[in-house]
């Protein structure tokens, strides 16, 4: 069953039906205010920090589900409805939910009074927009009754989930006609807080969320909604709310709209008082008068449309494929800026509390963005590399508030470093901006100890380097991309960490010096040579012949022991035994390693990167995509970690990672396999499964998911961790650079596509280094991969690298293949 329809020309995934099979989210931010909102007006907000600044409350994995969000109340008569049928799921006469590029339209009718409102944050504003607009569609006047709600966090969400016996007294607020300021701990330490407000005059309020809702009763029945009226409750301590009541009459096609705000506020330390010892709030009154009237409200969604269309226009394409011209030119480079901005930290998956932003995911996610914003790009990148610590390794996470390393996790995994040099790459290549190579960055956010990025870069190539095992391969150390293969753990405790717990054995070594990961080795040679080619454009001869030497000897290391005759080996444990060989008994083939070392060249002179592909395709196939692993694991392996916990089909044991399926994507297209790539592709992007697997794949059908259940089960592709994932990166890596094959490369945009034969070409327009490129691709004998002839503005040029203008100005490409 399907539960809406894209429509694109307004950019749009329209929802008809608000019981959606798990709640269908949208986020609202692009800079510094964020917040989550479903299909039904639940979710929260933040200012940059899911966890140090969350200014509303959401309960997660609640029953029923998604419960809390910004709630509009209608009473007509004895009839109580919201707009977005939820939270009192009064079934409404019409329901539409349209999610946007950075906004949230929610309509509703019920007894010929219509709601619609519209969420979105404005550029450059530390606020939530919500524009109500009610109408009278009937013959007779309507008289109702509307309450608004949000309820308050105190400010650090793990602190507001857990320390009751504090937070229960201390809640504050403040009423000042038709706006509630929340002031928890402001005449303390804090120089922040919120405020809700609507640009009319109002008939009461409630700031006390025992009074609005009563101790027993929950959101869809509050007990002031029930009554009709507000009690005019002010919190002191409890649990603090904003609801504004007001009575509003409608003559029969009359409407009338109402323009709330939710907002947040810092002042400087010494701008926190007004002489006479009154809350500063003169930041505040300014934020509501920019989005005080419906012209306002209009001209900022406006430019919020406008400001997505430019970043969109970068990139776009038509294929023969409808549903792969909607994943490119909107849904998945939406969700590259959202994973940009979020990383994994606040979704309906992760809570915002247990992590911050993450190094590898951080890294990877740049090289799905870096093309719409680079200089937002340079910014991340230069906060990445400062959470190096001198050895070489980085912090595994940090928090965006404070851009410092996270010590709850640390580092010591052992795939980090080759990720910087993946990203800084990716963005030079877009850009041609070498000089971040000489901008001092420091180690652990200490000045004192800064060196140029360059010199991040080496110490990230050989970190690797140097941190080898028995085989010459690289250390697995506490985990390689995949977190959930803890090669040096060994825990028989409930409760303990797979990813910072290590067997006492190893002491101060702190992991096993025998456990090595193929996975890592196989990376090592698709993003070394990256390192190779700057150390070369800075003229670094010796540099560059050193580090290509040790990618020559991490190749010869792979053949001699990362082969296992039919596929690459996914690692050795810390007994030196074989990890993902046909002499395991479960976990045979593992998909990580074998897409990067085909791409990085491993086995290609003997054929064994083709057979590895073969390998692929003949054991972790399916109708939903590529299993990460086969056999399925059936026991706990103590010696392999958290992996082994999962049953079988789910997450890292068996589940369809999309992650690491357009790895292999990425591989097929680049041996010439077109048809192969597409098949791939079109089994794990939403836009596809959205006809047929609505249902059974549950989350959105406009965004990627991390996971979708594999073959081994139950729910063999259903879906989970929609929105914050790799997936969204490395898919938009997959389809725009090697399957539709247009490649920002060191001197020029690269042309080389691997699409299917049977396309009789296509095209796109690509911005690139001041210029616009429009390329027409022509495949007359339908091949999948080739390149006959490549014109430019008319003029024939050798080789298939586009020169860079940088004029401004649109330049006519020709690709023939053949």
């Amino acid at each position: 069953m399907k539960f809406g329809y894209f429509d694109d020309a307004n950019k749009e995934y329209v929802i008809q039906n608000p019981k959606t099979p798990y709640p269908w989210i949208n986020y609202l931010g692009t800079q510094e205010f964020f917040s989550l909102i479903s299909n039904t007006a639940g979710g929260y907000h933040f200012y940059k920090d899911a966890r140090l600044r969350r200014i509303t409350r959401y309960r997660y994995n609640n029953v029923p589900v998604d419960m809390g969000g910004r709630y509009f109340y209608i009473k007509d008569g004895e009839t109580i409805w919201s707009p977005g049928w939820s939270p009192v799921k009064t079934e409404l006469d019409t329901y539409t939910c349209r999610h946007g590029m950075g906004y949230t339209i929610i309509s509703g009718k019920k007894n010929d009074v219509s709601a619609e409102v519209t969420f979105f944050v404005p550029q450059n504003y530390n606020g939530e927009i919500q524009s109500l607009v009610l109408k009278n569609e009937g013959t007779a006047p309507k008289t109702i009754s509307l309450f608004s709600f949000v309820e308050w966090c105190l400010w650090n969400a793990q602190d507001d989930s857990t320390n009751f016996q504090r937070n229960y007294n201390t809640g504050e607020v403040e009423i000042e006609g038709s706006t509630i300021f929340h002031k928890t701990e402001y005449k303390e330490r804090r120089n922040h807080f919120a405020f809700y407000t609507v640009n009319d005059t109002i008939d009461g309020y409630d700031t006390d969320r025992e009074s609005f809702i009563g101790l027993y009763n929950g959101f869809e029945n509050p007990q002031v909604v029930t009554a009709g009226k507000a009690s005019d409750s002010v919190a002191d301590g409890w649990s603090p709310i904003a609801s504004h009541y007001k009575e509003i009459t409608l003559k029969p096609g009359e409407s009338k709209q109402l323009i709330f705000i939710l907002g947040y506020v810092e002042n400087p330390k010494d701008e926190k008082w007004n002489a006479d010892g009154s809350m500063n709030k003169s930041r505040a009154y300014a934020m509501m008068e920019q989005y005080d009237t419906p012209e306002k409200v209009a001209a900022g969604l406006q430019e919020l449309k406008e400001m997505w269309d430019n970043l969109l226009s970068k990139y776009t394409v038509k294929t023969p494929d409808d549903k792969m011209n909607r994943m490119v030119n909107i849904w998945n480079q939406y969700q590259c800026m959202v994973t940009f901005n979020m990383s994994r930290s606040a979704s309906y998956f992760e809570s915002g509390i247990g992590r911050g932003m993450g190094f590898r995911d951080s890294n990877q996610d740049l090289l799905g963005f870096v093309h719409q914003i680079p200089d937002r790009g340079r910014e991340r990148l230069i906060d990445l590399a400062s959470t190096q610590l001198e050895d070489g390794g980085y912090y595994h996470q940090y928090q965006p508030l404070t851009k410092k390393g996270n010590n709850e996790i640390g580092g010591d995994f052992s795939d980090d470093p080759l990720w910087m040099i993946l990203s800084v790459a990716a963005y030079i290549k877009e850009t041609g901006d070498y000089t971040i190579l000489d901008e001092m960055v420091p180690y652990d956010n200490d000045e004192s100890k800064a060196k140029t990025m360059m010199d991040h870069l080496e110490k990230s190539f050989f970190h690797v380097v140097e941190n080898v095992g028995p085989h010459g391969l690289p250390l697995a150390m506490r985990a390689d991309w995949n977190d959930c293969i803890n090669l040096s753990c060994f825990s028989d405790e409930p409760g303990e960490s797979f990813q910072t717990f290590t067997s006492p054995k190893y002491g101060e070594e702190k992991y096993s010096k025998v456990a090595e990961s193929v996975m890592v080795a196989a990376l090592f040679t698709y993003a070394g040579p990256e390192y190779v080619a700057m150390c070369q454009k800075r003229e670094d001869t010796a540099g560059a012949e050193k580090a290509q030497a040790a990618i020559d000897t991490m190749k010869k290391n792979i053949m001699e022991s990362g082969w296992d005759g039919e596929w690459f080996l996914r690692a050795y444990d810390d007994f030196g035994k074989k990890m993902g060989s046909h002499e395991c008994e479960e976990g045979k083939i593992f998909i990580e390693p074998q897409g990067f070392a085909v791409m990085g060249g491993c086995g290609k002179e003997t054929g064994a990167d083709l057979k590895a592909l073969e390998s692929v395709d003949k054991w972790l196939n399916s109708e939903h995509g590529l299993s990460l692993n086969q056999p399925a694991f059936t026991k706990y392996y103590i010696k392999y970690g958290e992996i082994s916990t999962y049953p079988g089909g789910y997450k890292e044991n068996a589940g369809i990672f999309c992650h690491n399926n357009a790895w292999i994507i990425c591989a097929e297209a680049f041996v010439g396999h077109g048809d192969k790539a597409y098949e791939y592709y079109s089994k794990i992007a939403p836009a596809y499964r959205e006809e047929k697997y609505s249902d059974l794949h549950r989350t959105e059908p406009y965004v990627y998911a991390q996971m979708i259940a594999g073959k081994d089960a139950k729910w063999h592709g259903e879906a989970k961790n929609s929105w914050l994932t790799g997936t969204a990166a490395w898919n938009f890596v997959a389809v725009s650079q090697y399957i539709l094959g247009v490649i920002p490369d060191w001197d020029g945009l690269k042309i080389d596509p691997s699409i299917p034969h049977t396309w009789d070409g296509f095209t796109i327009s690509r911005q690139y280094r001041g210029a616009i490129y429009d390329v027409t691709v022509q495949n007359p004998n339908h091949v999948c991969k080739g390149i006959a002839s490549v014109t430019v503005d008319g003029t024939a040029i050798d080789g298939n690298v586009l020169p860079v203008f940088g004029d401004g100005k649109s330049h006519t490409v020709t690709v023939v293949m053949g």
